[in-house]
């Protein structure tokens, strides 16, 4: 059982009644077996939030995890049926990125409550992947538990800390394989990220305006996160600070999800509205600030009736900053 599952048992102290006590001595050599207490159930609820790096309750993913025999660990999942941002237009499947961000999720978990890293150090993650079954991910009418299987495939360790690793990650429900991907990391002290991001500006720069919704595969305006640049597959990445899911917390930098995202949404508007992600990759190379441009660029480079590629990239301040392969089933074969 893990330390953040909860049971509550009735207590077991026995009670005697007014009636035995009148009994006559003899009777009371006969045992009294009291009747066996009811059992209250296993309450269950999600990991600390401090664990997966959130500061909204809504927006933990995680309920449970423990080492497997053999070597690596089960985290369990529960995926809302109506997330208020990962979430597809069509409200019939789980979205990808909702996946990706609970493959993130479980390797900040680990990290803290297996791998011992300190709470409060930062995680720089240099990649992150995910491939999905879309045909098996249909959203169910009641909450389905999502079990996920964690290999560490590289430990990092310095001076006995551990400082980072790689680690894959199979998603099932009701033992069906319905994604996988993983994620590579560094975690870096409060200490050394203090001297590491001394410069980083304080403040975002002003808000820049969206896309139209429909042509990047979201429904509000507030979702969208490019901003146009004057040319197809071309955009300027937009920042909103504001946003409750993408800045959960106040950052110096543009989270990992929100460039993800982006590469989402760029595909998306390269390859049609009504695609369908299947797999997506990202490459973090350096971070990306709030207060200065920063360009996002995607190109076809492959396409077939059943599955088109698409390169997206991102860059700040003439380096590039951030590249992702994105694989797509157009609309039209779905």
């Amino acid at each position: 059982m893990s330390v953040h599952t909860t049971v509550l048992t009735a207590p077991s102290r026995p009670r005697t009644s007014a009636a035995v006590l009148r009994r006559p001595l003899e009777s009371s050599r006969i045992p009294q077996v009291p009747a066996p207490a009811p059992q209250a159930p296993v309450l269950t609820t999600t990991v600390p939030r401090q664990f997966v790096h959130r500061a909204a309750l809504a927006e933990v993913l995680l309920s449970d995890w423990s080492a497997r025999d053999g070597g690596g660990y089960t985290v369990t999942a529960q995926w809302p049926r109506r997330h208020s941002f990962f979430a597809l237009p069509e409200d019939t499947h789980y979205d990808p990125l909702l996946i990706a961000e609970t493959i993130r999720q479980a390797g900040t978990l680990l990290a803290h409550a297996e791998l011992g890293v300190p709470l409060g150090h930062q995680f720089l993650m240099s990649e992150l992947s995910v491939s999905v079954l879309p045909d098996h991910l249909q959203i169910p009418a009641a909450p389905d538990t999502v079990t996920l299987e964690v290999t560490h495939d590289a430990v990092q360790e310095r001076r006995g800390q551990h400082v980072g690793g790689s680690y894959q990650v199979v998603a099932r429900i009701g033992g069906r394989t319905v994604a996988t991907g993983g994620a590579t990391y560094t975690c870096i002290s409060p200490r050394a990220y203090s001297r590491l991001r001394a410069s980083a500006a304080a403040e975002a720069a002003p808000l820049t305006p969206p896309v139209p919704p429909q042509h990047v595969g979201r429904l509000s305006p507030r979702d969208v996160v490019l901003s146009p640049a004057g040319g197809d597959g071309d955009w300027t990445l937009r920042v909103d600070t504001r946003h409750p899911v993408l800045f959960d917390h106040p950052v110096d930098h543009a989270p990992g999800m929100l460039l993800a995202e982006a590469a989402r949404q760029a595909a998306t508007a390269v390859v049609g509205p009504g695609s369908v992600v299947l797999s997506l990759t990202a490459r973090y190379r350096r971070y990306v600030e709030l207060d200065a441009p920063c360009a996002v660029t995607a190109r076809l480079t492959g396409s077939s009736p059943a599955e088109a590629t698409v390169v997206v990239t991102a860059e700040q301040q003439g380096a590039e900053a951030f590249e992702a392969i994105v694989t797509a089933r157009p609309a039209r074969s779905c």
